[in-house]
């Protein structure tokens, strides 16, 4: 075991208290940021989620706009959610940590809002690998964000880094 895990025990995920619809609680530092919690799943299946989200007025440029900016943002967070997507979430605490190795992000449109659609899915896994698609629609549909997040699984009670 780890001298953090030691010390600190699991890492509790009080996020994962959410209502119907809701796809993901208070407590997540940048779930919080974003007003994920506002968020509405439409759909989630096992490494697949569809979602309503909004556009707080603390995320957008000087053109009222998102386009750039803290759009990785999103992206990571929703590809985090959508390797974990269609789980159980009962257990309150981290059993594996999920590393963003790589992300790619090609913007098409800006988005707007006041909301937009958010769709992602796991299109690999590979050993404690996952790639996950992530794409932003603004309300007419348009395609406006494409991403590619590399993931990797690993283990708490491991050295951080190259340890």
């Amino acid at each position: 075991m780890s001298e953090a895990a030691r010390l600190h025990g699991p890492v509790v995920r009080a996020w994962l208290t959410r209502r119907p619809g809701q796809l993901i609680g208070k407590g997540h530092p940048a779930g919080d940021f974003l007003e994920a919690y506002e968020w509405k799943v439409l759909d989630e299946t096992p490494g697949l989620l569809r979602l309503r989200a909004h556009v707080p007025a603390h995320v957008k440029n000087p053109r009222g706009q998102i386009f750039g900016g803290f759009t990785p943002t999103y992206v990571d967070l929703v590809a985090l959610l959508t390797v974990r997507a269609g789980e159980a979430r009962v257990e309150q605490r981290f059993r594996t940590w999920l590393a963003t190795l790589n992300m790619r992000v090609e913007y098409f449109e800006p988005i707007v809002g006041p909301e937009f659609g958010i769709e992602s899915r796991v299109i690999k896994r590979r050993g404690q690998t996952h790639f996950v698609e992530t794409r932003f629609f603004d309300p007419g549909e348009t395609l406006a964000v494409l991403a590619f997040t590399t993931l990797r699984e690993v283990t708490l009670d491991g050295p951080l880094g190259d340890g």
